[in-house]
């Protein structure tokens, strides 16, 4: 008996959320072994910040290829393509023997976060109702909370056999003398796990009419949504496919304008709040508060709790508060957050109100930014370029991280910690002011009404209006 409906539904999106799995498994695993590396390699700030952000130089990559090729080539083949790159990388940081190995594997790593950071939430996007599509997309969000709370753990639990030297032999030399490679290797098993469940799951119904294949589009969106709204839909989506020319072109078009804006800036803004640099040095920035070994990566396991935990808030909340009040509240909160942690910083505070202040800030973020950046980046684009548009959008997004997190070790250096949090507690006001300014609500919408209403009334200060 083949599943339908929305369980079928619901089991594809949590297979493509894997992908946000393995995003925050491999953006957070480093977080752990990063003292290690730094001790054995004698790694300089400026080095540090390099490997650390090597990864994203190999987002960058990776997303500004990953909307072509999944136009051309479809959503699933990426997805697979993604789940090899992670495996590869994976393996190839366990053998790393200098930090130029380390940092290529890194860079390999960070395609594949590219590819499956442009492509799931799109992909989950195009398969969802409009009246679950703000959750489902959301679900890729707390995939990515729970990867990283994963990795802390696993970080955690790899410690302490380092810690007891519990291993003999051929593993002790990776899961005691140098546990940052069993730390680095251990996400090929959640790639490989992706893999094999992608071999199972659709291909996009929207990608398959672009392509012309309307039949099989028709077989999965009937699936999902039964045979009369499965007819309608598939008319709908022709109808407005008609209106695209398909080219890259039809982007920068007066009409798209704003959105091509908003897939820019909104990313990028989001990245200053800084979550990248807590995420990879959330174990570091505690010892340096006074936590120290355990008691650090207990810490941070405790921030990726609360992380995935008011994910699941946004989650449930996201189709009611709607896009927009969730995205202007986040930014003035973690403005807040990021103001109260610089100044516990700069005036040695207890390490008790500042571990209290982390946790207002990740869950800050995880119930607004997280889950609500990746939402509107995956609606506002018309369908035939979607994959193009998002992977600017993606790229955006990574380039902020990138930035922020090669900084980082910088500023820390020369300014403190407490004057870098402040710094980024600056910026989170012009990014309410724009969301405020630009941003338009589409909560209700499909992504066909969304595409018409960008047509109707390209200003943003036009509210999206719900069609028939």
């Amino acid at each position: 008996m083949k599943l339908s409906g929305s369980f079928y539904l619901i089991l594809i999106c949590i297979t493509a959320g894997l992908g946000g799995f393995l995003f925050g498994f491999d953006t957070a695993v480093i977080s752990g072994a990063i003292n290690f590396l730094r001790t054995q390699f004698h790694l300089s700030p400026a080095m540090e910040g390099w490997l650390m952000s090597s990864a994203l130089l190999g987002c960058v990559g990776g997303a500004a290829i990953a909307g072509w090729l999944s136009d051309k080539y479809g959503r699933k083949k990426i997805l697979l393509l993604s789940a090899l790159l992670f495996i590869a990388s994976a393996f190839w940081c366990s053998i790393a023997e200098t930090p130029s190995p380390l940092v290529i594997a890194r860079i390999i790593g960070g395609i594949g976060v590219g590819f499956a950071a442009m492509v799931a939430p799109m992909f989950i996007s195009e398969l969802s109702p409009a009246s679950l599509r703000g959750r489902l997309v959301s679900v890729y969000q707390l995939s990515i909370t729970m990867g990283i709370l994963c990795s802390y753990l696993t970080n955690g639990w790899l410690l302490g056999i380092a810690d007891h030297g519990t291993v003999s032999g051929f593993m002790h030399f990776y899961m005691v003398d140098e546990v940052w490679r069993a730390m680095l290797g251990s996400n090929m098993i959640p790639a490989l796990l992706f893999f094999l469940l992608l071999l199972m799951v659709p291909e996009s119904p929207r990608w398959l009419i672009k392509n012309e294949n309307d039949a099989r589009a028709n077989i999965i969106l009937t699936r999902i949504n039964g045979k009369e709204k499965a007819d309608v839909e598939l008319r709908e989506i022709k109808e407005t496919m008609r209106e695209e020319d398909g080219s890259i072109r039809q982007l920068f078009a007066p009409k798209w304008r704003i959105a091509l804006m908003i897939g820019l800036v909104l990313p990028f803004l989001s990245q200053l709040s800084g979550i990248t640099t807590v995420m990879y040095y959330a174990p570091a920035i505690f010892d340096k508060a006074g936590f120290h070994g355990g008691s650090a990566m207990s810490s941070a396991a405790l921030i990726g709790f609360f992380n995935m935990a008011f994910t699941i808030v946004a989650i449930w909340r996201i189709d009611v508060w709607g896009r927009k009040p969730l995205l202007i509240w986040g930014f003035i909160g973690l403005s807040i957050a990021l103001f109260l942690i610089g100044w516990l910083f700069y005036s040695n505070g207890s390490s008790q109100f500042l571990l209290g202040a982390f946790i207002y800030y990740i869950a800050i973020f995880a119930a607004t930014l997280g889950p609500g950046v990746w939402v509107v980046m995956s609606e506002i684009y018309p369908t035939k370029i979607r994959g193009r548009a998002m992977s600017l959008a993606t790229l955006s997004l990574f380039v902020g991280s990138t930035f922020v997190t090669q900084t980082y070790p910088i500023l820390r250096e020369s300014l403190g910690i407490g004057i870098t949090f402040m710094l980024y507690a600056i910026m989170m006001l012009p990014a309410a002011w724009f969301v405020k300014k630009f941003v338009p609500e589409t909560k209700g919408k499909s992504l066909e009404e969304i595409e018409r209403n960008w047509k109707e009334k390209p200003h943003p200060k036009c509210q999206m209006k719900r069609v028939g």
